[in-house]
């Protein structure tokens, strides 16, 4: 009896640990998947929200017909997530689950097809069980499956990329039948997330490597059809010329007044922080309103880059396989995009790197298992290991549910603090009225469509203009001075308009007189990096200042600032700006942080702080003395 279920286990153990695996993960990625995180981020609404229109209606919250780029919050979104989700949506309605389960799928069919990807290169199925299941422990992918975001589909696409190119690669001609999917996954790498717009091209030239073996003629119709792929792309830029890049501008260093040196430095700098195996390995993505991460917890299992290490040492030592050359270059330009950047480490742009990591695996799994007890022995070692720190990383990942950080960025007590308050009340409609940057209207169109409240009780104002008096009104904006405040929950307020806005005026010539001052004042500053000063303020005319009640309001007053050089002369002419809170009476005094921004360039600055009334003019070009501080930048 018991040789005989010996027999059943040797016979069917690679169905049974594949299973295990398969389950397992399941297991993982799906459990409270709609409760961690907690809530629904207002880019998850904005996606959701426009893929539930498409999937209805063929248009998107801005009446676009089928649009290839989906408008929103002053960028434009990528096609490929959103038809799939409203593809979703057609079938089973809109909700959260099923749209947090279309990233869960692809987290999932990621870890199969990069498997099946080890399988092929190494024909041994151990090999792939192992990688499936580092896959699916993998922080990193792991992270991008809990978010409905179009970068969520972004390791999918690539492997299958990949896929693609393992089989063209043992090809000594290239027909259609390897042309055709290296072309469209290309495109698909493209049109699915942002930073495929430089990445797609740079992994298409990198297929010269397969040139020696497969010839010219393949590899010239797969950038020909490639190219025919992007005329909808190039279309599209033409009828929106810099719609693409808009969000690009904000984010990077990439200056027209810098120096072909200057760009270089700043580009090597910010790939070498790009490459930084402690955020790799321990801190992770440093970006404060980092939405996908935990933080402070590591991207990547520490046996994983191990392992990736041998393999690449392995491939590199002995002959000189294009495949294995392709994704050592693939992994050295995949991290070009983000370094393009501001953002250091920033997990989004940089979505690749995992799977070229993990690919780069697959050699070195391959040589323990071959190898005697010894490198097997320390193979199991390994993945005791990754399963320890796996699901070390599951424990603090199911903990950081109801954090204060998580549970604010995800918006988790706006449906039943504000929406549901929002509803209760007996006023209608409900007016949405937003600052700049924060468009809070979408989460109520998705809440909306979620509980099948028709939008006709919802008025969506432009940003400068104020709500009448007595209305109810869901608002993201800073301030509201006289108003009957229902709920909070930040950036949300709900309140009820309780008397009209103040009417809108300049101030006088005499009113542009101030006293400006900064306590502790940074003397250094690293180049491009942000910094807050806490500004004093002293009205020194004889009229009182009114602070706003719209942050956004014509004739706003707030603190801005300017950067000269050493000799004066102005550098950056307008960076930040801090709205006033209140009102200041004269002889008054307000303090107000500003944050400021060095320049992208070292040397002697004199950062220069002063006032302006929106509209009207800085109080500096009125006779207002303005404050000066020299700062030096690294």
């Amino acid at each position: 009896m018991l040789s005989s279920g010996s027999n059943f286990l040797h016979r069917n153990f690679f169905i049974i640990a594949f299973s295990i695996v398969i389950v397992g993960g399941i297991f993982i990625y799906g459990r409270h998947v709609t409760t961690n995180p907690r809530g629904f981020f207002i880019d998850e609404s904005s996606i959701a929200y426009n893929a539930y229109l498409v999937s209805r209606t063929g248009h998107d919250e801005h009446g676009q017909a089928w649009p290839l780029y989906f408008r929103a919050f002053g960028e434009y979104k990528n096609p490929i997530y959103i038809y799939l989700l409203a593809s979703v949506f057609r079938l089973t309605g809109p909700s959260i689950l099923a749209a947090r389960l279309l990233s869960v799928t692809a987290g999932l069919t990621t870890a199969m097809v990069l498997g099946l990807l080890s399988f092929h290169l190494t024909r041994r199925r151990g090999v792939a069980l192992i990688v499936m299941g580092s896959v699916l422990l993998t922080p990193w992918l792991f992270e991008l499956s809990r978010v409905v975001l179009e970068v969520s589909i972004y390791p999918l696409v690539l492997s299958l990329f990949l896929l693609c190119v393992q089989r063209a690669a043992i090809r000594s001609r290239w027909t259609w039948s390897e042309v055709v999917p290296l072309a469209l996954t290309l495109a698909l790498l493209t049109y699915t997330y942002s930073i495929g717009r430089l990445l797609a091209p740079l992994l298409g030239i990198g297929l010269l490597f397969f040139v020696r073996r497969s010839g010219w003629k393949g590899l010239l119709s797969t950038w020909v059809l490639y190219a025919l792929t992007l005329a909808p792309l190039a279309v599209f830029n033409l009828r929106n010329p810099g719609a693409l890049t808009a969000r690009f501008s904000l984010i990077t260093y990439l200056k027209r007044e810098n120096s072909l040196r200057q760009t270089a430095l700043d580009f090597l700098r910010h790939y070498a922080a790009n490459i930084n195996p402690w955020r790799l390995l321990v801190k992770g993505d440093p970006n404060s309103f980092q939405m996908a991460h935990v933080d402070g917890a590591e991207l990547m299992l520490a046996a994983t880059v191990l392992l990736a290490i041998i393999g690449a040492c392995l491939v590199l030592r002995k002959k000189r396989d294009p495949w294995w050359l392709f994704i050592c270059y693939g992994l050295v330009v995949s991290i070009i995009p983000a370094s393009l950047t501001q953002e250091t480490f920033h997990m989004l742009h940089l979505s690749p790197v995992p799977v070229f990591l993990l690919v780069l695996s697959v050699p070195a799994v391959a040589w323990f298992l071959a190898g005697n007890g010894r490198r097997r022995a320390l193979l199991i070692v390994l993945a005791a290991f990754t399963l320890v720190q796996g699901a070390t990383f599951q424990r603090r990942y199911a903990t950081s549910a109801d954090s204060v950080r998580r549970l604010h960025i995800f918006d988790a007590q706006y449906p039943n603090l504000i929406f549901a308050a929002a509803l209760a009340d007996p006023h209608r409609p409900i007016y949405l009225s937003d600052a700049y940057g924060i468009p809070g209207y979408i989460q109520a169109f998705w809440q909306a469509t979620l509980q099948r409240v028709p939008l006709s009780n919802f008025v969506h104002l432009p940003v400068e203009d104020a709500p009448p008096s007595g209305a109810i009104v869901i608002t993201t904006k800073d301030i509201c001075s006289g108003c009957n405040i229902l709920a909070e929950s930040p950036p949300y307020t709900l309140y009820i308009a309780a008397r009209s806005e103040r009417a809108r005026s300049p101030l006088p010539d005499n009113a542009f007189r101030a006293e400006i001052s900064v306590a502790n004042p940074p003397a250094h500053l690293s180049a491009g990096a942000p910094a807050n000063v806490t500004v004093s303020i002293k009205n020194r005319s004889e009229v009182t200042w009114r602070g706003r009640d719209w942050t956004a309001d014509p004739f706003q007053i707030a603190a801005g600032n300017h950067w000269l050089d050493g000799d004066g002369k102005t550098v950056i002419n307008d960076d930040g700006r801090a709205p006033f809170t209140r009102d200041v009476r004269p002889g008054e005094t307000l303090e107000i942080p500003l944050t400021i921004n060095a320049p992208s360039r070292g040397g002697n600055y004199q950062l220069e702080i002063d006032l302006v009334q929106e509209g009207v003019s800085w109080f500096g070009l009125k006779g207002s003395p303005t404050l000066r501080l020299p700062i030096v930048i690294k």
